[in-house]
């Protein structure tokens, strides 16, 4: 149920727990200019105002359009009990994998709550906890604010930063010095993970190109990277890569998987989660490998 709030009365301390999407946010002024806001902001009380956990788009768009009173709805009697509501139904409401991580190291920190107590009150495995905790541990706090702020897409930090990050030679500064010198920057995923590449493995020159904003020249030397001695593009090095590191890690999990030493049972809740995943996604992978497989002995 929900009732009429001024604008003005929210309290904005969770934006920064929320992604921001500069395109999203424009259909959405258009639609609320047209019938209005159509469903409430929610958040929980606090004293003579009302804290905001979802709905920050529509608060801006309502900013915009001088709109001074909007629908607001409860999700609790206080901001840790409204925060497990927002996540619980998190589904419904397409909170990101950034944005639960936000909000699940909020409990933690500073609502004190403990991985197990998280886990159990979202119906959850403590390993779904943990790898949220652990997203947030690695990030600076300039980090956060470009991914969360939409200033850095959230997927080639994922899949192409995060692999850097496991090196011993790659150190969170220099992650940090990356995302910020690309932030705001109008790049591919394709752009932004040749850049990456070459800032954390080509020479120093490369990188303080891009550190400088100088990013005309660098991406102009991808582009004039010589084709491979072997005849591949760089998409089908990257491709080959990724079919060697597949054999390689079959390999390993084969060789691994009967150790007496895999024993623990936090060990075997996280097994049973990943082992779960991965066979879920085994006949599409053999599928699409057969596929491949038949295909390149054609060629």
């Amino acid at each position: 149920m929900s009732n009429e709030v001024e604008l003005s009365a929210l309290d904005l301390r969770y934006q920064g727990c929320r992604m921001k999407n500069a395109a999203l946010e424009g259909r959405l002024l258009v639609s609320i200019a047209q019938r209005g806001i159509e469903e409430p902001l929610e958040g929980v009380p606090s004293a003579d105002q009302y804290i905001l956990l979802n709905g920050f788009k529509r608060y801006r768009c309502a900013r915009q359009l001088q709109i001074h009173k909007v629908p607001y709805a409860s999700l609790g009697p206080e901001e840790g009990v409204g925060i497990l509501n927002l996540l619980r139904i998190s589904n419904n409401k397409a909170l990101g994998l950034l944005e639960q991580a936000a909000f699940i190291d909020e409990l933690k920190n500073v609502r004190g709550m403990t991985v197990s107590e998280i886990a159990t009150e979202l119906s959850r495995s403590k390993a779904w906890v943990s790898m949220r905790l652990g997203l947030m541990a690695q990030m600076s706090p300039r980090v956060r604010d470009k991914l969360l702020g939409g200033e850095f897409p959230v997927y080639p930090y994922m899949y192409t930063l995060r692999q850097f990050m496991r090196m011993n030679s790659v150190k969170p500064e220099q992650i940090e010095q990356f995302v910020v010198a690309l932030s705001g920057h109008p790049l591919s995923v394709r752009e932004i993970e040749g850049l990456a590449h070459g800032f954390f493995r080509g020479p120093d020159s490369f990188r303080q190109q891009i550190l400088s904003g100088n990013l005309a020249l660098p991406l102009k030397q991808l582009k004039e990277v010589p084709a491979d001695p072997e005849g591949c593009s760089e998409f089908e090095r990257l491709m080959l890569r990724d079919l060697e590191l597949a054999q390689k890690y079959m390999q390993r999990v084969m060789a691994k998987s009967q150790d007496e030493r895999l024993a623990s049972r936090n060990f075997h809740a996280q097994c049973h989660l990943l082992a779960n995943g991965i066979l879920s996604r085994s006949t599409g992978f053999f599928q699409t490998l057969r596929k491949l497989h038949d295909r390149s002995g054609q060629a």
